[in-house]
């Protein structure tokens, strides 16, 4: 299985469609004098990235020099470290916050403004770019590392962005499941671990102790794609 966006093998073992990466979706130069809304995911300058030294673990796969607990998670993946301070600086249109991004996909949050998303009977409101081309079925056990999205964002979404309707499309989500993370890969050398690969790998993939996680991914299932202006037209108060 190849990636849509590196191009490269998603290296699980159990093929299951194609990932859709996560890049801040305000990122055309015109759409990014019009907007005044900056993304919940969205990264800031004044979020300072840091780069730890990168070394073998005592009990298998790589850690950080100096590693500390908040580096992992509660499954024991290694994270990207990068400050939280949202709203410091300017926006790094483009740029993905692992921290907020992490949060948004474990806890259903609005991509845009943070909040709960909007979920009915059909389930989660989740804006994708359209590919269904790619498979008969499609979104259905699409990979993703997009958080979902609200009735209300969608709208200003649309209002202030118009490129990101080029070739999107709705889809009410009725199940997903936080099942791997996207992330840069180590592999073993005589002067210590080196990246090789940015790729998905599956929480059950021994490559994932390996891996320093940049982001989480989710699998869709049981989706329906809907119309843009009928969600908004009956939006709650």
């Amino acid at each position: 299985m190849i990636c849509t966006i590196c191009d490269q093998p998603i290296e699980d073992g159990q093929p299951r469609k194609r990932v859709a990466r996560t890049r801040d979706r305000y990122t055309h130069k015109a759409c990014r004098t019009a907007s005044t809304t900056v993304p919940f995911i969205t990264a800031w300058s004044g979020e300072q990235h840091v780069e730890p030294l990168v070394v073998y673990r005592l009990l298998g796969g790589i850690g950080y020099s100096g590693e500390q607990p908040q580096d992992r998670d509660s499954r024991g993946v290694l994270w990207l470290r990068r400050h939280a301070a949202r709203g410091s600086g300017r926006p790094l249109y483009g740029d993905v916050h692992p921290g907020r991004q992490r949060l948004a996909m474990e806890r259903l949050l609005c991509q845009v403004c943070g909040e709960p998303t909007d979920t009915d009977e059909r389930g989660v409101l989740w804006l994708l770019e359209d590919a269904r081309t790619d498979w008969e079925g499609w979104p259905n056990e699409l990979l993703t590392t997009h958080p979902p999205i609200c009735r209300p964002c969608v709208s200003t979404a649309r209002q202030e962005c118009p490129h990101m309707w080029r070739g999107s499309v709705l889809v009410r989500v009725g199940r997903s499941e936080v099942c791997a993370v996207w992330g840069r890969r180590y592999t073993p050398s005589r002067l210590g671990p080196v990246p090789i690969a940015s790729a998905v790998v599956l929480f059950d993939s021994p490559l994932l102790g390996w891996t320093v996680a940049s982001q989480l991914v989710r699998a869709l299932y049981e989706c329906k794609i809907v119309s843009v202006d009928e969600e908004l037209s009956t939006a709650r108060p």
